[in-house]
């Protein structure tokens, strides 16, 4: 079991994160405490100090400000696929692990575009409000199958990617753009622009991720070029999209219909008040940033993603880690082990094995990984670093965080 001295690793959940992580992390002897919505700034600010491991969701920023008041952070879980939430520069400069769930909720999310691409073509929406309104209009007008219909993904990662090889399947004929060379999947057509694929098809879906470039990609000009009638879905970013431009192209007819899961300014927690340029508008499905909120895929997440946050507090591993460099490590047996993090200049290794060996400290087992400025380097040793060794090892100018794990 990890422990940071004399006390357990303390660990913070936040956003209402699947059980699973919780029963998961006590079972190895962490302090669990979770609430159901996101922390403010201010407020997880004041309450990070003695936390170790935190987990958080897609609502909750975790800020350079917060990071600033968490001197015990060991790592971040991002219980969801983006880290966009996350200041990765400010946690990196810390040494502080962050991990994220990049494939546990595709197919969620995957289901959920299949699901409002159907009911949007099929007006499945307006027929709905007419039903409860009283009103009997079994018309084929303006209903049509998704078979033959052409789909247009823009971002060809894990979701986009899924949702190519499912749609084809459903006889649909599949364009996609993406900014990286991506292998086509099927039939699947590569758009060599933008403007390409907004002209082509009659169905247009964002899977792109959420770096700063991305913001506000789709606005005024790009709504314009879509075809007239055609469907728009957006259940990756709020922020990529103009949404009073979406509305205007909505009710001015040149768009059938949208879809939207995700939004520039959401509510912190469940039962707040949601406001949107996008309500009111009958044949605009408005969902509460649910792309991935299934069941099965929160139970993956959340199993996912507290395993890698305890195999890191354990054993140093940062297999899959969003910032730091990836080592695969064995589980220790019986070894006290070394995880120093540093910056990524030359000589370090050096510098360590010889303050080890002056020391007379043996080494059974090392691992070494570098990425971009930062190096990691993992030392089993055959019983506890003496509390000199590790204050040397601690005031190398080259160290950003050192660990004595046992």
């Amino acid at each position: 079991m990890a422990s940071t001295g004399d006390d357990k690793i303390n660990v913070l959940l936040l956003e209402n994160i699947h059980p699973d992580a919780t029963e998961l992390l006590s079972s190895a002897g962490f302090h669990v405490e979770t609430h159901d919505g996101a922390l403010g700034e201010d407020e997880l600010a004041a309450r990070i100090g003695d936390v170790h491991l935190l987990g958080i969701r897609s609502t909750t920023q975790l800020t350079d400000k917060v990071l600033d008041q968490a001197g015990n952070l060991l790592a971040v879980g991002a219980f969801c696929i983006g880290t966009n939430q996350i200041d990765l520069p400010a946690a990196t400069r810390r040494g502080v692990a962050v991990f994220n769930a990049p494939f546990s909720n595709t197919r969620s999310v995957v289901e959920l575009a299949i699901a409002e691409i159907i009911a949007l073509t099929r007006r499945l929406t307006d027929k709905s409000r007419d039903m409860h309104a009283g009103i009997w209009d079994k018309s084929a007008a303006g209903s049509h199958e998704v078979r033959g219909r052409r789909l247009g993904i823009v971002g060809y990662g894990n979701i986009g990617s899924q949702l190519s090889v499912l749609a084809e399947t459903l006889g649909m004929s599949v364009y996609f753009y993406d900014i990286n060379d991506k292998l086509a999947l099927g039939n699947a057509v590569r758009c060599s622009s933008i403007e390409e694929l907004l002209e082509s098809v009659d169905i247009v879906t964002l899977h792109v991720d959420g770096r700063p470039g991305n913001s506000g990609m789709f606005g005024e000009a790009e709504f314009a070029r879509m075809r007239a009638g055609s469907i728009f879905l957006n259940l990756s970013r709020g922020f990529l999209v103009d949404h009073e431009a979406l509305r205007r192209h909505i009710e001015s007819g040149h768009l059938a219909g949208a879809a939207v899961d995700v939004f520039p300014r959401e509510p912190k927690r469940r039962g707040e008040a949601f406001e949107s340029e996008l309500r009111g508008l009958s044949n605009v499905i408005l969902t509460p940033h649910v792309g991935g909120s299934t069941e099965e895929a929160q139970q993956d997440i959340g199993r996912f993603v507290a395993s890698k946050l305890r195999h890191y507090a354990d054993d140093g591993n940062t297999s899959l880690s969003v910032n730091l460099p990836e080592l695969a490590l064995p589980e220790r047996v019986g070894a006290h082990r070394l995880a120093h993090v540093h910056v990524n200049t030359p000589g370090v290794l050096a510098t360590i094995n010889g303050v080890l060996a002056e020391h007379g400290v043996n080494i059974e087992g090392q691992f070494l990984g570098t990425r971009g400025e930062v190096g990691y380097v993992i030392t089993d040793i055959g019983a506890p670093a003496a509390d000199k060794v590790a204050q040397v090892l601690r005031e190398m100018p080259e160290t950003i965080r050192l660990r004595q794990l046992s």
